[in-house]
């Protein structure tokens, strides 16, 4: 059994990927569990030069360290290929050639967001078939198929998978593996049995899980933390200016400072500098907010700009 941190060096941590990896630390140290850490580096193309080490040296600056050596996506091919073969011989995938293009053209209208529902094109064809471009291989899900799971923070959730994503893709044209099977290829080979990660994430899960089953593994419990956002409502991007850790930590913020602060926009103290390590004594995931909550620059007044929900 363990927990896991894992960041994509894509960029520089924000304070939103700080805020996710503090609650996910708490809830390993508060189990007495592992903690492992993953760098997600699967798409070599987005990887941004020595955004690794970088975002490593946060981690370790903030308090929040990690049990053993780094395990890394970009060495776990192997793993995902043995999946994917698993999966191929139980019927469970298909190649698709079609473009992003054309299937936000047929498709059915956005779930949530700005997801797109694969509507099933390629599902009957002919797997020999001429194909017009390097074809990506989808999932097959199973129609009608209700996931259900309670989230750590949200609680009950149930979901129909083909009514959200569709037959969603598990390796790229391009041959890179999808983010939905190596996540959860990785959590089962690791002993990952309790993810923590935000809640833009919440949508994927019944996929995940739906995955995970179709392999033979049990998935992990979810806790879905509260989304950190920019002054626009949105997301955090990784070149949002002002927001991250590095940001921070170059105006001379103490990591104290910044771990008081992120404890309490998350509702889970009063805001006074403190250590991981010294939030452990008090920590009761009840009191975590449902959030959002506000980035905030360096040297921004600690005020508390949305209302917040409560958890319980």
């Amino acid at each position: 059994m363990s927990g896991r941190l894992a960041p994509s060096p894509t960029g520089e941590l924000h304070l939103g990927g700080a805020s996710t990896f503090l609650v996910a630390w708490l809830e390993a140290r508060s189990r007495g569990v592992p903690l492992l850490l993953r760098v997600e580096d699967l798409d070599a193309a987005r990887v941004a030069p020595h955004a690794e080490a970088r975002i490593l040296d946060d981690l370790a600056w903030l308090g929040l360290a990690w049990d053993g050596a780094p395990a890394r996506q970009s060495t776990r091919g192997a793993a995902y290929e043995a999946a994917l073969a698993a999966l191929d011989a139980a019927g469970l995938v298909y190649p698709c050639d079609c473009s992003r293009a054309e299937v936000a053209r047929i498709a059915s209208a956005p779930h949530e967001g700005d997801e797109v529902r694969y509507p099933g094109t390629c599902r009957d064809k002919p797997r020999d078939r001429a194909f017009r471009r390097a074809p990506a291989l989808r999932f097959a899900v199973t129609p009608g198929a209700l996931v259900a799971f309670v989230d750590g923070l949200r609680g009950p959730q149930r979901e129909r998978v083909d009514l959200r994503a569709g037959d969603f893709v598990l390796r790229r044209g391009d041959g890179v593996f999808a983010y939905q099977l190596a996540v959860v290829v990785d959590d089962l080979e690791m002993g990952v049995d309790h993810v923590v990660r935000g809640a833009d994430l919440l949508p994927s899960t019944a996929r995940q899980i739906a995955l995970a089953r179709a392999l033979g593994g049990a998935p992990p419990a979810y806790l879905h933390a509260p989304l950190v956002v920019g002054e626009d409502g949105a997301r955090l991007a990784k070149r949002a200016a002002g927001v991250t850790v590095r940001d921070h930590r170059a105006a001379a913020t103490s990591p104290e400072a910044l771990v008081g602060e992120l404890a309490r926009r998350l509702g889970l103290s009063g805001g006074a500098p403190t250590t991981p390590a010294a939030l452990l004594a008090t920590y009761d995931r009840a009191r975590l907010t449902r959030g959002p909550v506000r980035a905030w620059g360096p040297g921004a007044a600690a005020t508390r700009d949305l209302t917040q929900e409560r958890a319980g």
